[in-house]
């Protein structure tokens, strides 16, 4: 199991590869700065890692990562506490980001606890569950859509359903819609199949995810 000290030593091993008078790499990124074209929303499973899964190299994407890859909607700015949103702002309005992918995947534990009603039905309050209330809408649609289907799949088409209110929710910037329309800004919904080590893109003209 890894421990503070194993990552210590992995530092090291990094700093050995990445910090050498041959590799410019760095040397790049410090002198002009991050320039991803590509900002993804990723859940926190430390299973996930949009970087190591997707094979990037640092400054290749901006990522945001957050319980279940969520995408709150435009909401009002004055209270609460805004990480997603403000993330999203930054990557779009200030790096000029090219796409946004929302990468949800298999087995998450937040759509599992919003499936399963846990710490909800019964009144319980906490943070995941105020959070997870942003899938409300996704978990009704999949319990309405497929009535007495088994739980693993009734858990996979909501983690699905929930990339797409997600794509939805950022419809609802007007600082994301105004560059969509104008091109300059393309949005994507991928799932992660960790169980059979697939990436599924969503088609909007067949309506489905689609393995890659």
């Amino acid at each position: 199991m890894t421990n503070p000290a194993d990552l210590i030593e992995g530092f090291h091993r990094f700093r050995e590869q990445h910090f050498t008078d041959d590799d410019a790499l760095y040397r790049q990124l410090v002198q002009q700065g991050q320039t991803p074209k590509i900002l993804v929303v990723a859940c926190c499973d430390s299973r996930v890692d949009p970087a190591l899964v997707l094979d990037c190299a640092p400054g290749d994407l901006f990522v945001i990562r957050n319980v279940a890859n969520l995408v709150p909607p435009d909401e009002n700015r004055i209270g609460g506490r805004h990480g997603t949103s403000a993330a999203l702002e930054y990557g779009v309005k200030t790096l000029g980001v090219e796409h946004v992918i929302v990468f949800g995947h298999a087995q998450c534990g937040g759509i599992r606890a919003l499936m399963s009603g846990s710490g909800m039905a019964d009144g319980q309050e906490s943070f995941i569950n105020s959070w997870m209330r942003l899938a409300e809408q996704a978990r009704d649609k999949v319990l309405q859509d497929m009535p007495g289907a088994p739980e693993h799949e009734l858990e996979r088409a909501c983690e699905q359903q929930a990339i797409l209110s997600s794509l939805d929710n950022l419809m609802s910037f007007d600082w994301i819609r105004e560059r969509v329309r104008e091109g300059r800004l393309q949005l994507h919904g991928w799932y992660f199949d960790i169980e059979h080590g697939q990436l599924l893109q969503y088609d909007a003209d067949d309506c489905r995810f689609i393995a890659k």
